[in-house]
């Protein structure tokens, strides 16, 4: 199978390197990117070919990975309107639904939109997808196949519910960031070295949700197991409900989602 991309940047590398990991052959990926600083770090880190000319790239996939900047898309894939006849286009760009993607395809029907988020630089990705109903098995199993090499994926039926998983999973590791820098402040606040700091927020993190995912229970099982009546845990508990951070979270999470929505119905316009 050709896995062609048209972007170079951080979620093609890994993507690339997932692949090759995964035993596909590099001279079955080709890279389009203007810079040529980003052509030859790919080259020469993957063995890859490296071009300018997204035109018989797009021609010769089988699978096309659009991985350029959303504000970008539009330009990028105007030069391939109703140039396309065989590929599965695979945008991983935020906000952009199927029909503007489409649209600057010029009514290309053949995509599939997902998105990827960042822990997919370590193999540890989770990526949502939708695809039209027309699409047959074997097209969505070869673009489950180009993002199954860097983590998890889940497939949607409603393309609407793609704004929710940008909300969770898209954005979702910037919110554990944020609880694992609070957590460390905490630490230093109480007196502990930046370094052990660091490290127990962390590995606490990591624990944590490596726990839950072998676990068939459910997260409000496992909090209850260490959260003794009257103990540490309870009381730090108490103030984090009091202050209302699961509430936060959830409001968040919604705004995220709404964004999303917002984006997606300025880009199609």
């Amino acid at each position: 199978m050709n896995i062609h991309f048209i972007g170079g940047g951080n979620m093609a590398s890994a993507l690339i390197g997932g692949l090759l990991d995964k035993g596909f052959d590099a001279s079955g990926i080709r890279v389009v990117d203007p810079s040529p600083q980003q052509r030859q770090t790919l080259a020469e880190k993957f063995g890859v070919e490296c071009l300018t000319d997204a035109d018989a790239v797009a021609r010769e996939a089988d699978v096309l990975v659009l991985a350029v900047k959303p504000q970008q898309m539009r330009d990028a894939l105007t030069p391939l309107a109703s140039r396309l006849t065989r590929p599965v286009v695979l945008s991983i760009a935020a906000g952009l639904t199927l029909a503007t993607i489409s649209g600057w395809l010029g009514g290309y029907r053949r995509v599939v939109r997902a998105m990827p988020n960042t822990p997919a630089l370590i193999g540890a990705g989770m990526s949502g997808l939708f695809a039209p109903p027309e699409l047959t098995q074997e097209e969505r199993r070869m673009a489950e196949t180009v993002l199954a090499a860097t983590g998890k994926i889940l497939w949607v039926e409603d393309e609407r519910q793609m704004d929710a998983i940008t909300a969770i999973s898209g954005s979702g590791p910037a919110y554990f960031f944020l609880f694992i820098e609070a957590l460390e402040d905490a630490a230093l606040a109480l007196g502990l070295p930046p370094e052990a700091a660091r490290a127990l927020a962390i590995e606490t993190g990591f624990g944590a949700t490596s726990l839950a995912r072998a676990s068939r229970e459910a997260p409000a099982v496992l909090r209850a197991r260490v959260t003794s009546k009257g103990g540490s845990t309870a009381a730090a508990l108490a103030v984090m409900e009091e202050t209302g951070v699961a509430t936060a979270i959830i409001a968040g999470a919604r705004a995220a989602c709404a964004r999303s929505a917002e984006l997606a119905r300025q880009s199609g316009a």
